[in-house]
């Protein structure tokens, strides 16, 4: 290995292998590049930045435990020190999933989807409708105040918002219609 000082007070060791390692006059700052063009940089305020050069991805940790990922098509991924991931999509889309199994998505329409660890799913439209998905039934909530369920049976029951409810059979049968 050959180590330089520069005027500055910076110095610079180049090993064998074709890496360089420099460290800052002020000893505060680390850069190290790879032989294969990856780099590492261990900033002042204990940031480790680390770009990987064949995926072009950055991946930063810092000093208390957030790492973050930036892909080369804008993806950024946070992954936090309670076990909490969120996902930034290059459409904008945001999803969160939580360390108790919740998984949250935005999308950039206003739509949200919460999908819960035992797997029931609640869809928030941004025209104001519900939906409800269990492994009993499926539910459609209207601003309205109109309710539509579909059970896993294939009956289905309608109350609309008038008081009037409605149920149908598997077949789709009317079987109630009561105002």
């Amino acid at each position: 290995q050959v180590e330089e000082v520069l005027n500055d007070g910076r110095r610079i060791i180049t090993f064998r292998n074709g890496t360089k390692k420099e460290i800052s006059a002020d000893k505060r700052m680390t850069t190290i590049s790879f032989f294969n063009g990856d780099i590492k940089k261990i900033m002042p305020d204990q940031r480790v930045i680390y770009y990987y050069a064949d995926t072009q991805t950055t991946h930063t940790a810092y000093p208390d435990g957030l790492e973050v990922l930036q892909f080369p098509n804008n993806q950024i991924e946070k992954f936090y020190p309670d076990g909490t991931q969120e996902i930034v999509f290059p459409d904008h889309t945001v999803k969160h999933l939580y360390s108790d199994g919740l998984k949250e998505t935005f999308f950039p329409d206003g739509t949200v989807v919460k999908v819960k660890k035992n797997g029931d799913k609640i869809v928030i439209f941004s025209n104001g409708q519900k939906e409800i998905h269990t492994g009993q039934f499926k539910r459609r909530e209207y601003p309205d105040g109109t309710v539509k369920t579909v059970f896993s049976n294939g009956r289905q029951k309608t109350k609309y918002s008038t008081g009037t409810v409605q149920i149908k059979d598997e077949e789709g049968n009317i079987i109630l219609d009561k105002k």
